[in-house]
């Protein structure tokens, strides 16, 4: 019997390690090819490993909640095979498990000499929290101290601080909003919780003079079900307070005449979905849209790095898609503006329908340049969403609903029943003025009112 070392794939550019949330197979199980042995969770997204050969699983070298770099071997496979297959099986698992091992000395060197050049303000071992590699390295890059670092609340498994809390950090205190250091858990745990009057209790911050409000002690009632955020929403509640923080967000709106492109989908969707085997929905007909009024408003698609804008060749469009838990995930369609209206749709229902199944890779959620959230989708008619950072826009679409509207025609002004929608475009003000703004979604109102209602597909 060989003998077949499973190992931490790489779940993405930036990422470098992933939690082992749950085994799906337990030792002495035997096992398919692809067959899925245990669950992933990252910053970044949830997957799957799937066994890449056929056999019993013996050992399992980590315990469920631990994190694991990239690279490190976390179970072994025994598989059957002759004799001459084993041993050249054999033989690979030893090479990968001595080339595991050498680039694990490697980087250890690396990191003893680079520790030795310069002196870091962070000694781990003076602390009894767990951080990741990646997170012990931009505490040394932005010379985070200790004590600092003890204060940065964790948003990741059991309170461990995340990359996201780390950049959340250092933007509040390059914008001078840490008057002070936060107190340590232990600090908090130890510190009597002190009675406001107000509601909302509001401290000054010497080096601002600005108001830092605080979030109200909220006391559970009588009856009340306590339920603790699952990671992915954790995740969807930092990144959002990160962006209005970030971005001084503005909101614009305007109301589009949908009834050509009513009247042409409801012509098409049966022949469309018969020959091309996916439904045609509205979303990939706005995306289309939206991306030419980009084409046309560059500005709209860029991103901010300090006071240098980002103008971005690409054109991924980000489509929130919300999962059957209630979550939310944004899966990327990568240069959109290459792509027909055929390919368009394939890829927002491929999309939707992996988000769903909790399928999508790291690569599928990442890169996004531009954002559009279908609020009409659940019957709402307008909204002002939040911006998905490090965007600085996001374009929202309501509800198309039938309403009286006045028309010009050549025998003066008429009432007709329209089927009429309300779009909204949230940017960030650093960047995109309301000039820009308006008139990009005056653009887009623009291609969509005027879509060829004689198109074919």
């Amino acid at each position: 019997m060989a003998k077949f070392e499973i190992t931490m794939p790489k779940m993405g550019e930036s990422v470098i390690e992933a939690t082992i949330t749950k085994w799906l197979k337990s030792e002495g199980d035997s096992v398919e090819e692809d067959d899925s042995i245990c669950e992933l969770a990252t910053d970044k997204v949830d997957s799957e490993i799937p066994s890449p050969v056929e056999g019993k699983l013996v050992e399992r070298l980590f315990e469920e909640g631990a994190t694991v770099e990239v690279g490190k071997v976390i179970a072994v496979m025994e598989i059957e095979g002759e004799s001459t297959e084993d041993e050249e099986t054999e033989e690979k698992a030893a090479t990968v498990a001595e080339e595991t091992q050498k680039q694990a000395a490697e980087n250890k060197e690396k990191d003893t000499q680079e520790e030795s050049a310069v002196k870091s303000p962070v000694d781990f071992s003076e602390s009894k929290r767990f951080y990741s590699p990646l997170v012990k390295n931009m505490a040394k890059e932005e010379n985070i101290s200790l004590e600092e670092l003890e204060s940065i609340p964790g948003s990741g498994k059991d309170g461990r601080v995340t990359k996201d809390d780390i950049l959340t950090y250092l933007d509040k205190r390059n914008q001078g909003k840490l008057s002070k250091a936060q107190p340590t858990e232990k600090e908090t745990k130890e510190e009597p919780q002190k009675e406001t009057a107000s509601a909302h209790q509001t401290e000054t911050s010497p080096e601002k003079g600005q108001p830092k409000v605080e979030q109200p002690k909220v006391k559970a009632g009588t009856g009340d079900e306590i339920v603790e955020m699952d990671r992915m929403r954790k995740l969807i509640a930092d990144h959002m307070v990160s962006s209005k923080h970030i971005s001084p967000h503005v909101t614009s709106y305007h109301e589009v005449d949908m009834t050509n492109i009513v009247t042409w989908r409801n012509k098409h969707k049966k022949y469309f979905e018969e020959k091309e085997g996916v439904k045609l929905t509205f979303t990939p007909i706005l995306i289309e849209a939206a991306v030419k009024a980009l084409k046309d408003f560059p500005g709209v698609n860029s991103s901010l790095d300090g006071y240098n804008i980002i103008y971005r060749k690409n054109i991924n469009i980000g489509m929130a898609t919300a999962l059957p838990q209630g979550n939310l995930i944004v899966p990327v369609i990568k240069n959109a503006d290459n792509k027909n209206l055929i390919g368009l749709t394939k890829d927002v229902n491929e999309l939707a329908n992996k988000a769903r199944e909790n399928k999508l890779n790291p690569e599928e959620i990442q890169d996004g340049t531009f954002t559009v959230t279908n609020l009409g989708s659940f019957g709402n008619i307008t909204g002002s969403p939040i911006i998905n950072q490090p965007q600085v826009a996001i374009l929202a679409l309501g509800a198309i609903k039938k309403k009286p509207v006045v028309i010009e025609t050549e025998q003066g002004d008429m009432i007709a029943i329209r089927h009429m929608m309300v779009i909204s475009l949230s940017y960030d003000h650093r960047v995109v003025d309301g000039a820009m703004g308006g008139q990009y979604l005056a653009r887009l109102a623009e291609y969509l009112e005027n879509f060829d209602a004689q198109r074919n597909i």
